[in-house]
Formats: structure tokens, C-alpha cells, sequence
């Protein structure tokens, strides 16, 4: 293998952190307070983050980062015309440095306006670029392609002018942090539930804190919101109980790794001072919540319970209400209980078909009961507040997937009548 030149000194790469539309703020602020980079060389982008970094931060962002996506490094970017253009701008770039001949690997491409025809044939063209450097090299081998597994994720984007070729360092996305293996359909992504956190200011990414305040879920599923919630107030990594690509690259260093997820553990927290609740109408989904809250290493800092967001009191005096509520494009709209046999009970026969009795019934319950409460709901439907009778004190644009969506604050006045009753 003496043909492989050293890796350089990885002091100044160009990091592109992608995010849900929406994030990009809370994504500059985590990326700030995680490497201390700022002014030119942390960029807000649309879609994204770019940053300057060297290795030890980007291995860093992707233990931490609750909010992007993925962790791609810049290898190139330059002006295109036509595919021979793509051939010649991946042929340019020192693959070798990052994965060699035994190595297999996978190529992605994305695209915005580009003039080309077929995204296909361009990612054939780089493909075969890539190959044939590494046959010049290397005495006529060259890795081989694996689009399930590979070891090695090249992502290309092309916009209408220009090309852009990362190496990705996460492998799997990084909202897979490992420890949800129960889960109901469509499920909330980890960055997203993340992202409501930074917005409802119960998680400030900008100095890693987060609030005293107690904060609730009434429809929380696998307990994706409550868990991420847990995770961050006993300080545990977003990473810490999952593999990544970098692992398989060749400037990886076992032992710098090795370090930075010692200081991780180091820096965990045995009694987080939030209190963290989350409850299901669906008790099959709260087992779920439960053993995925175990597997993250949270059992003990949120406490999961069955029972109708519609009836459920409040868990404390005042704090934070977060929830993704089901609804048409998600799956069908839930808040009340089936009998045993599966069919829908009584009351949930008189809901309308998108759910919009269950929104007016659930406001009509907080303001009864939860005063001094405030509550975010993720929703695409911009008339919520109409529906709910309520009005929103501030909406957040946010992206579930290809869903555009709003989430909505609303503020429960103090001072109304309501039980005190503690679920």
C-alpha cells in the first residue's frame, strides 16, 4: 500500500451541516457552541450550516449535534456545463486520501435547477471518475459499489451552475442516534423534536442549556420528544449509542475518538434538574416510549403514563407542553381511546375526519386545566389556532419532512378555574 500518500493534517475543512428547513439558526447556534467558530467561518445557509473546522470538531459535531443531519466534508465545488464536466471535477479530487481500493462505496446526488437531464447518468459520470483515478493509482484496482452498507458516502449537488462533492462522515443520519427500535408510524425524526426544543426556548443550543420548567408531551408516541428532552437535561450525547461513517475513513483516529466519547460520558449528569413527562392514549406506544426511554439511558428521568390528552390533568403546577399531534398526512388523527377489540369507541365516531374535533375539545381542556401553562404544537394546518379558538402568541415555520408546518405557541392564561388534581 505504499502508493497511498499521508493523510494531511485535517486543521481546516469546509463542514456542511444539512437540517429541516426552518433549523438553520438553532443549527448555527448548537454548531457555535459546540466548536467556538463564528463571523466568516460559520455560515447560515438555506438547508444548512457551513462551518470551518478541523477533524476533532467535525468528529465533535457529530457526537453532539441534535440538529443537522448529516456531517459532510467540501472536497470540491466548481462551475459545470455537462456531464464530462463532472467527470473531470471528481477525477480532480484526492479520493485516496479517504478510502482505498478494498473499501466500497456509494454515490448520492442531488439536484436544484441543474440543466442537466438525467441526475442518473451524472452520478454515473462521477462514479467513473472516481474508479478510474483510483485504477491509475493503484495499479489498476478500484473500490466497488455498495448502495445498502457502503463504507464510504459521496454526496454531489448540483445547482445551476456549479458542482459540489462532499465525503459524508456520518454514515446513517444522524436523527438515527440509536436507541429507538420500538416505534408506531410515521415517526417524529429525533432533529425535528430537537428543533421544537430550540424554538420553545425549553433548550437553549446556543449555551447548551436547558430549562427547569417541567415540560410534557400528551401525545408522545415512541416518546421521541420526551427522550430528546431527557437526553439533553442529563447532558448525554445525541451520538453516544450509535456508529458513524468516519469510523471507516482513513484519516480516523481510534484513540482522538476514544476521547472525545470518555469526555461525553464524563460530562453526563445523574440528576437532571427538569422534570420530563410524556403520555400516550395508545398504552402499546407507551411500552414502546419506555423501553426506548431505557435503551437511552433515560428511564429515570421521565416518567411515561398511559391515558387521553383530551382527560390527562396536569403533571405540575405550570411548565412546557411540546407535542406533534397526529394528523392527516401522518397518520389517522389519534386522542382517543379504542376498545379492546381495536374499534373506535364512541366519542372518537364523533370527531370529523381531520381530527378537528379532537383540537377543539384538547383546547377547550387546557384552558380548563392548565393555566399557566404554555403549549407548542407542531401542525401543517395553519388554521389550527382558528379551529382551537385559541390565539398563538408566536409560529415557527418548520419542515416535517416534505410537510410544511407551523408550530404554534399558545399561552394558557393564569387565573382560570382548574383543578389542581396531579396526574
Amino acid at each position: 500500500m505504499g502508493y497511498w500518500p499521508a493523510i494531511p493534517a485535517m486543521n481546516d475543512l469546509s463542514l456542511f451541516l444539512p437540517c429541516a428547513a426552518g433549523v438553520e439558526d438553532f443549527l448555527a447556534q448548537e454548531v457555535h457552541a459546540l466548536t467556538g467558530r463564528a463571523g466568516d467561518e460559520l455560515l447560515v445557509l438555506r438547508g444548512g450550516v457551513r462551518v470551518r473546522a478541523d477533524w476533532r470538531e467535525a468528529l465533535k459535531l457529530n457526537l453532539h449535534s441534535r440538529l443537522a443531519q448529516r456531517v459532510l466534508i467540501e472536497l470540491a465545488h466548481a462551475p459545470y456545463r455537462s456531464e464530462h464536466d463532472l467527470y473531470a471535477i471528481a477525477g480532480d479530487v484526492a479520493w485516496e486520501l479517504w478510502f482505498t481500493p478494498k473499501n466500497t462505496f456509494k454515490i448520492e446526488t442531488t439536484a436544484q435547477h441543474s440543466p442537466l437531464k438525467s441526475l442518473n447518468f451524472a452520478t454515473l459520470r462521477i462514479k467513473d471518475a472516481i474508479a478510474d483515478r483510483f485504477r491509475a493509482k493503484a495499479n489498476g484496482v478500484r473500490p466497488s459499489i455498495e448502495t445498502q452498507w457502503p463504507d464510504a458516502r459521496v454526496f454531489a449537488h448540483l445547482d445551476t451552475e456549479h458542482c459540489t462533492l462532499y465525503i459524508d462522515m456520518s454514515g446513517e443520519p444522524l436523527f438515527k442516534r440509536g436507541w429507538r427500535q420500538d416505534k408506531g408510524d410515521a415517526p417524529l425524526k429525533e432533529t425535528l423534536a430537537a428543533a421544537m426544543l430550540a424554538a420553545s426556548g425549553w433548550w437553549n443550543p446556543e449555551r447548551g442549556e436547558v430549562s427547569q420548567a417541567p415540560l410534557y408531551d400528551p401525545c408522545c408516541g415512541s416518546g421521541t420528544i420526551a427522550i430528546e428532552a431527557a437526553q439533553l437535561a442529563q447532558g448525554i450525547a445525541a451520538g453516544a449509542q450509535r456508529r458513524f461513517g468516519f469510523e471507516k475513513l482513513l484519516p480516523f483516529q481510534a484513540h482522538v475518538w476514544s476521547q472525545l466519547k470518555a469526555e461525553a460520558r464524563a460530562a453526563v449528569k445523574q440528576a437532571p434538574a427538569a422534570v420530563i413527562f410524556g403520555s400516550d392514549v395508545s398504552h402499546r406506544m407507551v411500552d414502546f416510549a419506555e423501553r426506548n426511554a431505557e435503551r437511552a439511558g433515560v428511564a429515570g428521568a421521565v416518567q411515561l403514563r398511559g391515558g387521553d390528552a383530551l382527560q390527562r390533568m396536569p403533571p405540575a403546577e405550570s411548565g412546557v407542553i411540546v407535542l406533534n399531534p397526529p394528523y392527516g398526512e401522518r397518520i389517522e388523527v389519534g386522542g382517543v381511546a379504542r376498545d379492546g377489540r381495536g374499534s373506535r369507541s364512541s366519542r372518537e365516531e364523533a370527531q370529523t375526519e381531520d381530527g378537528g374535533e379532537f383540537f377543539v375539545q384538547l383546547a377547550s381542556h387546557w384552558k380548563k386545566h392548565y393555566a399557566g401553562w404554555t403549549a407548542w404544537v407542531l401542525t401543517p394546518d395553519l388554521q389550527l389556532p382558528k379551529r382551537m379558538r385559541l390565539k398563538e402568541s408566536r409560529r415557527v415555520p418548520m419542515w416535517n419532512g416534505p410537510i410544511e408546518c407551523r408550530l404554534f405557541r399558545f399561552d394558557m392564561v393564569a387565573g382560570s378555574a382548574r383543578s389542581k388534581a396531579v396526574a
